[in-house]
């Protein structure tokens, strides 16, 4: 089994259109999302349109829950405030009333899915450290959990012959053959913030017991020209070229 896991979209059309063209040609069976379809970008109605259409297992983000009016944007900046306030004018019911049917996580046959946190995800907390992690880490009732919030993608994993020490790695290929338990930041589809403006996803093959995440170059000009013709900050186009 092959799974497709899309980090952060974010309304990034011509991002996820780039990478749901890539996954097609990894033979991907199952598409996966960690959440933030919307907010920053300037197409939401067209990448929920996207998942909607391919039967994708979503989670619920923060700026999606924002955008429905189920979380309160008092830690969001004026960027994303002005993006999450645009992006509500602009769904449509059913785009709302799908947002607001997201769980929060998700467990399928072989991985588990959450936006920011597995143990308390309703908080949209960061894991940023191994300290972070160790909560997630001692719930996860599959191998492989898979996050993405931060924008940033890396590996907390604790290891069969060291199952009480947490580690990490940035690494974009995780073997999991010594791998007891994994959780996987992919980074993001459609704002990625580790300085490389390359759209971001992860692969994870079951029969090879492995995960990479791929980098892939897309058309930034025609997203960064969408969001300026929104009427959106145009930091949020500017940014897209810096990966940050």
């Amino acid at each position: 089994m092959k799974y497709g896991i899309l980090g952060d979209i974010h309304a990034n059309l011509s991002a996820l259109d780039t990478v749901l063209q890539a996954l097609q040609r990894d033979g991907a069976d199952v598409i996966v999302s960690v959440g933030d379809v919307v907010g920053y970008g300037a197409a939401p109605k067209e990448c929920i349109a996207r998942l909607r259409e391919i039967g994708a297992h979503v989670v619920l983000g923060n700026h999606d829950a924002a955008s429905i009016g189920r979380l309160d944007m008092i830690y969001f900046n004026q960027y994303a405030k002005e993006a999450v306030l645009w992006t509500q004018r602009v769904l449509s019911k059913s785009d709302k009333d799908w947002l607001a049917a997201l769980p929060l996580t998700r467990h399928l046959d072989h991985c588990s899915v959450a936006h920011g946190t597995l143990h308390r995800p309703e908080l949209f907390d960061y894991i940023q450290t191994t300290d972070d992690a160790d909560p997630s880490l001692d719930i996860m009732p599959l191998p492989v959990c898979f996050v993405g919030h931060s924008h940033v993608p890396v590996t907390l994993l604790r290891l069969r012959d060291e199952p009480d020490r947490t580690a990490y790695t940035p690494d974009p290929e995780i073997e999991l053959g010594d791998v007891l338990r994994a959780l996987v930041n992919v980074g993001s589809v459609g704002q990625p913030r580790d300085e490389d403006p390359r759209t971001a996803y992860a692969l994870f093959d079951t029969e090879l017991n492995r995960v990479e995440i791929k980098r892939l170059v897309y058309d930034i000009d025609r997203e960064a020209a969408r969001i300026r013709a929104a009427g959106l900050p145009r930091m949020l186009a500017d940014r897209l070229y810096l990966g940050v």
